[in-house]
């Protein structure tokens, strides 16, 4: 086949211009966001919820209890939460106390479209599952084990 003048199309561009790569800078490259940074956003997302009263199961939280009156120990942020990371999703697990009286059921429904939502619009990952296991039930008249250190 024989190519004419209209097969080709030509662009004559000043002499000096260089060309660079081609397409949407924002697809050149990758991004690849650590589960740590999801577990963040995930457990930050789960603490908002109403009913929700700690993360983790309570030999974590008594682990971190201690870990907290040490001078210059921070409680970690992602307590209760694990999550895997994949190139274009995340699955999640979290442990939870809930507040007594809560129902339960509903909570966990609550964390887990806060979790999706907060995750997903901060990350574009797919959250394909968020599971909660509920560890323990924070009853009214429990003394909370992170409140007061007892050294100062």
């Amino acid at each position: 086949m024989a190519m004419t003048d209209t097969d080709v199309s030509v662009t004559k561009e000043p002499a000096g211009t260089v060309r660079r790569g081609g397409g949407d800078p924002a697809t050149r490259g990758r991004t690849t966001i650590a589960d740590g940074v999801v577990e963040k956003i995930a457990a930050l997302a789960a603490r908002d919820v109403v009913g929700v009263h700690a993360m983790g199961s309570g030999l974590s939280r008594t682990f971190g209890a201690v870990r907290d009156r040490v001078p210059g120990g921070k409680p970690p942020v992602t307590r209760g939460v694990k999550a895997e990371v994949g190139e274009k999703q995340t699955a999640l697990d979290l442990e939870i106390v809930v507040d007594y009286g809560v129902a339960i059921v509903d909570v966990a429904r609550a964390v887990r479209e806060n979790v999706v939502a907060a995750v997903e619009r901060m990350t574009g990952l797919e959250v394909v599952e968020v599971n909660i296991a509920v560890g323990d039930v924070k009853l009214p008249d429990e003394e909370d084990e992170e409140t007061e250190p007892r050294i100062q």
